[in-house]
C-alpha cells in the first residue's frame, strides 16, 4: 500500500504522543491502539516459537495477518507449528519466501553461506522478505521482550520504525518469563515442541543449537560468533 508523507507524519506524531502512556497498558490495550489508529492495516510477525502474540492479536482482530518468514532452513517442528497456528487460531498466516531458493542461493554464493557470512544469509532470507511483506501495512507487531536479552532491555511497547517509516508495536515487551509461562498455561497456547527439547530461542536449523546449563534464552542462536540478531529489528 502507498502511505502519503502526510499520513506518515500523522502516524509518527501519534506514536510520539501515546508511547509513554502505553508503557503501562496491557498487551491487549496496545493491540487495540493499533486497531483504533491503523484499522486493518497492521500485522503480526511470528517466528512460530509460541503462539502468544498471534493469540492476543486474534482476540483484538479476528483474522489478523500473521507474517511468517519461511527461510528454507526451518526445523520441521517450526513448520508444523506454523500449520497448527493457521488451523487452530482465527488468523490468516502469510508465508513469505526469499527471492532465491536455498538451491539458487547455493549456486550463486556457494553452499552453507550461513556458516561463512550469516549476515548476508539473514539479509537475503529474512530481512528482504520482511521488507516486502511489511510494505502492505502501516504498522507491525512483534514479540520482542525486554527479558529476551540485554540488547533488548529498552524495547518500547510502541515505537516509530524509522527504517520502514511505519508504526511498530511490541505488545509484550514488558512481560517477564513468568508472565509468558502463565499466559501459555492459562490459555492453552500452542508451543513449538523444540522449547521442550533444550532450545530457548528458535531460528534456522543450521544456526540454532540447544542451550547449555546457565545460558540465557538466545545463547543458542549463532553460537560461536559475535552475531546476536538477524537484522529484522535493526
Amino acid at each position: 500500500m502507498t502511505v502519503s508523507v502526510a499520513e506518515r507524519a500523522q502516524l509518527r506524531a501519534l506514536v510520539a504522543r501515546d508511547a509513554a502512556d502505553l508503557e503501562a497498558a496491557s498487551a491487549t490495550e496496545i493491540l487495540q491502539w493499533a486497531q483504533n489508529h491503523l484499522g486493518d492495516d497492521w500485522c503480526v510477525t511470528s517466528s512460530m516459537a509460541d503462539a502468544v502474540l498471534p493469540h492476543l492479536a486474534s482476540g483484538v482482530r479476528p483474522g489478523v495477518d500473521i507474517v511468517f518468514l519461511d527461510t528454507g532452513y526451518h526445523f520441521a517442528e517450526t513448520m508444523g507449528m506454523r500449520d497448527a497456528v493457521a488451523a487452530v487460531l482465527p488468523v490468516s498466516v502469510k508465508t513469505i519466501l526469499p527471492l532465491k531458493s536455498v538451491a539458487e542461493q547455493d549456486a550463486e554464493f556457494g553452499p552453507k553461506l550461513h556458516d561463512r557470512d550469516p549476515n548476508l544469509c539473514c539479509a537475503m532470507r529474512k530481512v528482504e522478505p520482511l521488507e516486502r511483506a511489511l510494505s502492505s501495512y502501516r504498522g507491525w507487531a512483534s514479540g520482542l521482550r525486554r527479558a529476551d536479552s540485554a540488547a533488548r532491555a529498552n524495547v518500547p511497547v510502541l515505537d516509530w520504525d524509522a527504517k520502514r517509516e511505519m508504526v511498530k508495536l511490541n505488545p509484550i515487551a514488558t512481560w517477564s518469563d513468568d508472565q509468558v509461562d502463565s499466559y501459555i498455561a492459562e490459555n492453552g497456547i500452542l508451543l513449538n515442541p523444540l522449547l521442550s527439547d533444550g532450545y530457548g530461542s528458535i531460528g534456522c536449523g543450521p544456526c540454532t543449537r540447544r542451550l547449555l546449563p546457565g545460558e540465557d534464552a538466545r545463547a543458542g542462536r549463532w553460537a560461536g560468533t559475535d552475531k546476536t540478531e538477524c537484522g529484522l529489528h535493526a
